[in-house]
């Protein structure tokens, strides 16, 4: 662990900090796009695709979110829940599961370990809430980065699933 990962704090979230969220989303899209990739999340800025704004709000009241800071600066956000969305083509996993639907983090950040430290504070809500599974679905397309940074955060690839022509995949995690 480097001395930026130390520095990172993990907070609960919660509505006042939907615009931040937003923000963050805003930017990943322009960065991806930047880098040739208009696939994953489209080229429509996420707080301007229709329902955007309104999906954020609900992570914030309805979900189990986490923001990451760096000098009291938000620079990621963790979305928990009970399972998958109902609107992906993902089975709930026929056990108790935590569920990542939403991991983001400020691209000017990049690199610093912000998205890992997340996905350890998702792994200690997991199990503190004494859960042993904890999944995320993600991308599965471009050269497989996506899957592959999951991977390297423990998660073993499960089901592979399309949301119409979208490539997704969904992955696991035991924590017990």
């Amino acid at each position: 662990m480097n001395d930026t990962t130390r520095d990172i704090r993990i907070r609960p979230g919660g509505p006042a900090d939907a615009p931040a969220i937003l923000d963050m989303l805003d930017a990943a899209v322009a960065w991806m796009n930047a880098r040739g990739n208009t696939e994953q999340w489209g080229t429509t800025p996420y707080s301007q695709k229709p329902g955007g704004a309104a999906r954020v709000e609900r992570y914030t009241t309805e979900n189990a979110p986490y923001i990451a800071e760096l000098g009291g600066a938000p620079v990621g956000a963790l979305v928990l829940d009970s399972g998958p969305s109902p609107q992906l083509p993902i089975a709930p996993a026929g056990e108790p599961e935590r569920y990542v639907r939403l991991l983001v983090s400020d691209r000017r950040h990049a690199g610093l370990g912000v998205g890992a430290a997340l996905l350890a504070h998702a792994v200690e809500e997991t199990r503190r809430a004494g859960v042993e599974l904890l999944r995320v679905d993600c991308w599965a397309g471009g050269g497989g980065e996506l899957v592959a940074f999951y991977e390297r955060n423990g998660f073993t690839p499960t089901e592979p699933f399309r949301s119409g022509a979208w490539p997704g995949q969904v992955l696991a995690r035991r924590v017990g």
